[in-house]
């Protein structure tokens, strides 16, 4: 399917792995040419190198910045002063008891997934408006509708989110500039691969065994009983900023893997 993505410049944040590469290997495999974005020069250069070996035609490049550093997110605002998409992937998370959630540790939250995401609307947003074309998009959880009460400090982050949504897209009426989230549930990104895999590291059983094994003890509620794959949010999100989406506005896009019961 030919999405029409096709030299449109994408900004994809932390996406040196998990749903972040995933959603950046999926727009250049649209012919998007993709910045990369992490904390961590080398890693970011070696993801720029991977994709660039996988999809030659495109230019990815490499935008290795703390986005919550002042210096280091205006210095990627001169290298890159227009962008066609804007995908605010970057976060942080952990389980957290609500009584061991100090002041600081709220601010970080506040300031990592919520205000570094809008520091890049704010300076994007408007030149999109300007040029006629523009897709932000958010990439928030299920935990945003749903709070489990295992880290309130994320999820409350993620609601936010969601607010910020239809905020901003109230701002691109009449455009065809768009602004959403996508909501996915458990996904199996490296880090959970690890865990699931150790879980289970004392029984000689594939890891789809485990993978079952520990959806039906730990997560009954999941319809699909096991962890969404980030290529299926990457191909969801290369599709929701493509030009046959317009008509998405402002819409929290569920991909939870039916993890959320009620009906909106």
């Amino acid at each position: 399917m030919d999405m029409r993505l096709s030299n449109k410049t994408a900004l994809v944040t932390g996406s040196t792995k998990g749903i972040g590469k995933a959603i950046a290997i999926e727009l250049a495999r649209e012919g998007v040419d993709v910045w990369i974005n992490g904390r961590d020069e080398a890693e970011t250069n070696r993801i720029v190198e991977e994709i660039k070996a996988r999809f030659p035609a495109t230019s990815p490049q490499g935008a290795a910045a703390d986005l919550t550093n002042k210096q280091q997110l205006e210095a990627l605002f001169e290298r890159l002063p227009q962008v066609d998409i804007v995908v605010n992937n970057a976060g942080i998370y952990e389980i957290m008891a609500y009584e061991d959630v100090g002041h600081e540790v709220w601010e970080r939250y506040f300031r990592t997934n919520v205000l570094a995401a809008n520091d890049l609307c704010k300076y994007y947003l408007p030149k999109m408006l300007s040029n006629g074309y523009g897709r932000i998009l958010f990439i928030a959880s299920e935990e945003a509708l749903m709070p489990s009460g295992q880290m309130p400090q994320y999820a409350m982050t993620k609601s936010m989110l969601l607010s910020l949504t239809k905020s901003l897209s109230k701002l691109t009426a009449g455009t065809e500039v768009t602004v959403n989230s996508i909501l996915p549930g458990p996904t199996l990104s490296e880090n959970v691969y690890r865990i699931i895999d150790q879980l289970y590291s004392d029984e000689a059983i594939p890891f789809a065994e485990k993978e079952k094994r520990f959806m039906a003890a730990n997560l009954p509620q999941s319809e699909i009983q096991r962890f969404i794959r980030p290529s299926e949010i990457g191909r969801l999100a290369a599709f929701v900023c493509s030009p046959d989406a317009s008509a998405f506005k402002g819409s929290p896009i569920r991909m939870d893997g039916g993890m959320v019961p009620t009906i909106f």
